[in-house]
């Protein structure tokens, strides 16, 4: 993945800081001062310096280190130095980058000194030539001090520059400057429950580049030289295996991708200007590894030969919500994948995902936007909205109690997940056996539901795009006595979580919309009854289906051919709902039925109903990996 932003955060119990970024022809240098004073024990540790620099832009300079103890200053320098370290220890975490640290550890730092350094790091990315970029910040909760933060320029260079609010107010410009200064900064709170766009707060952009459609032209020829295959390039050849193997567009694209995804491992480059410069196709296909620059170039490369069309575009795959009223910023990226047009429709491939992954509707990460690298220039590009007709995460949990009530009943579990969780666990699982996996379960959960596991199954299905985990095993079920032979019982994955209500403290804006992320669960429980009971003799709690706050709570019942059958969905339809409909329905929070999904046998008879005639497969009667699952309701009931 591509770098995250660049940042500038305020460290504890600050008595001063300050950070300068100044720009000119020998690209960016940022100065940094500060004096700290230790008020406890915890706060030794920050005698620990260390200072990262990429060498290729040059080693950083180190100003001041002192040490004032009763108001004398003491210089750290004159006693200790810095050892240097690479940084290549990262591999474990699958990272190449040529980092240079610079450690140092100040001696006899005792509570009541004083910290004052001083230092200079710089930053000329050749890949970005002569446009610079960035962010200053002041985190939301800053240590008590005095914070300046200041831009500043050469003529000929002055930065396109966006503040929010907050630091408008505390901006001043001078003739190549704008300076920050805050003194005990409060800490802030975004509007509680608003979108994540309005997270952003105390920062200032600077960049050079024009637009999006800038940063698009920039990279585009970068990501096409590296896509060019030599003339007796092996590419080639795999490519023609790959299109005598594989007769239609869409499967040569999913051989493509899943030859990148399984025969090139993922290995962040960031050596030699490969920070933000993709290495050629030929060169990730000799050396086998890469990172989602070099994977997408290689990718690109092998569709090109079959005659598929295609191009890299960048995401953020951390959140991108109010993308597009950031300035241009090259780094507000940290990945990058490949959209392609087969047959006529539109999909995305991700060469870094495992070799299950096949060409999707949309990324497989929640985001919202996109910058296609095209020669002409492209804007950020908003993709379509996420669909939600399929559960990201199913629980799939039956009850086999045909042998009477104080007897262990069988019981099968099946968690059903897709998306990135799904990918995870495919990682996870596939490296273990299937005896492994068995012993671990049990090692983690018998005890609890389970008294004995016989049988632990996983498997990942490509055409669901689902990891399917299934425990089977027997426990003791926990029926309650409820007096004169009647018994009930607490479904797993029954009830609702009660909705918290939208509010917001006087000093927060009412207008500011309330948001909730895009998710969509579904549970289904399965009671095979004891076979010495009859239907008439059983019920349950209500059906429930109702929308609140933009979310389906949908919940139904059925009692048919001995077993009692519940599915629970609860689905965010609408993310962002406005203040008038957050108020509407905390008016409605008390008519909602949040209560455990329970079931109830009395031997009497009395009062028996399980359901509201709907019709709800069981757990076992239905293929709960299908992309339109019984889950959700229409959300008319009140």
């Amino acid at each position: 993945m591509l770098p995250a932003p660049d940042t500038v955060d305020g460290p504890m119990f600050v008595r001063r800081q300050d950070v300068e970024v100044h720009l000119g022809e020998q690209g960016q240098a940022q100065y940094f001062g500060s004096r700290i004073k230790i008020t406890q024990s915890a706060a030794l540790e920050l005698g620990n310096i260390s200072i990262a620099w990429n060498p290729q832009a040059g080693a950083p300079i180190v100003h001041k280190i002192e040490l004032i103890r009763d108001g004398k200053a003491t210089d750290v320098l004159s006693k200790t130095a810095f050892e240097i370290l690479r940084r290549e220890g990262q591999l474990e975490e699958l990272r190449l980058d040529g980092t240079l640290t610079a450690v140092l550890r100040v001696p006899d730092l005792r509570v009541g000194d004083e910290i004052e350094m001083e230092f200079t790091t710089f930053g000329d990315d050749p890949t970005l030539g002569p446009n610079q970029s960035g962010i200053l910040m002041v985190t939301a909760s800053p240590a008590p001090g005095r914070y300046h933060l200041g831009l500043g320029w050469d003529e000929g260079h002055e930065p396109h520059l966006k503040t929010t609010p907050d630091m408008t107010a505390a901006m001043a410009r001078g003739e190549r400057t704008v300076d920050f200064r805050f003194d005990n900064p409060p800490t802030l709170a975004p509007p509680k429950d608003a979108p994540p766009r309005y997270q952003w707060q105390r920062a200032a952009e600077f960049t050079d580049f024009a637009d999006w459609a800038a940063i698009s032209r920039h990279f585009a020829p970068l990501f096409a030289k590296a896509a060019t295959l030599a003339p007796d390039s092996p590419v080639k050849l795999e490519a023609k295996r790959i299109a005598e193997s594989q007769a239609t567009p869409m499967d040569r694209a999913r051989a493509a991708l899943k030859l990148v995804q399984q025969d090139v491992r993922y290995i962040y480059v960031g050596l030699n200007k490969g920070n933000l410069t993709p290495a050629s196709a030929d060169e990730t296909w000799r050396r086998r590894y890469g990172d989602c620059k070099g994977k997408t170039v290689l990718l690109i490369a092998l569709l090109q030969e079959l005659g598929i069309e295609a191009e890299p575009v960048m995401i953020s795959s951390t959140g991108d919500d109010g993308l597009d009223q950031h300035l241009p910023i090259p780094r507000f990226f940290d990945h990058v994948l490949v959209r392609a047009r087969i047959d006529g429709a539109t999909y995305w491939l991700d060469g870094t995902l495992p070799p299950v992954a096949r060409p999707s509707d949309r990324p497989v990460f929640a985001v919202d936007w996109g910058l296609p690298l095209t020669a002409q220039g492209s804007p950020l590009e908003r993709l379509p909205p996420r669909g939600l007709e399929t559960p990201d995460e199913i629980n799939l949990f039956e009850i086999d109690a045909r042998a009477g009530f104080d007897k262990p009943a069988r019981i099968v579990s099946t968690r059903i997940a897709r998306g990135v969780a799904g990918l995870q666990e495919q990682l996870q699982f596939s490296a273990v056996t299937s005896g492994q996996l068995l012993e671990a379960f049990r090692q983690r959960a018998v005890g609890e539901t389970w008294q004995t596991m016989d049988d632990v199954r996983w498997r990942y299905d490509e055409k669901a795009q689902a990891s399917i985990l299934t425990i089977s095993g027997t426990g003791t079920v926990d029926w309650e006595d409820e007096g004169g032979g009647a018994r009930s019982l607490v479904l797993p994955g029954g009830g609702f979580s009660p909705p918290e209500r939208r509010i917001r403290a006087d000093d927060q804006s009412k207008d500011i919309p309330f948001y909730m992320a895009p998710e969509y669960e579904c549970h289904v429980t399965t009671v095979r009854t004891p076979l010495s009971t009859q239907p008439r003799q059983w019920s349950s709690k209500a059906s429930y289906d109702t929308r609140l706050f933009g979310r389906n709570y949908y919940r139904a019942w059925e009692l048919r051919d001995g077993a009692i059958r519940m599915v629970r969905g609860s689905r965010v339809e609408q993310p962002e709902i406005d203040a008038a409909t957050a108020r509407r329905d905390n008016a409605r929070i008390a008519n909602f039925d949040n209560s455990m999904g329970v079931i109830y046998y009395d031997p009497t008879g009395k009062k028996p109903f399980v359901g509201d005639g709907e019709t709800v497969p069981a757990t076992y009667d239905f293929d709960w990996t299908a992309s339109d699952v019984p889950c959700k309701g229409t959300g008319k009931r009140p």
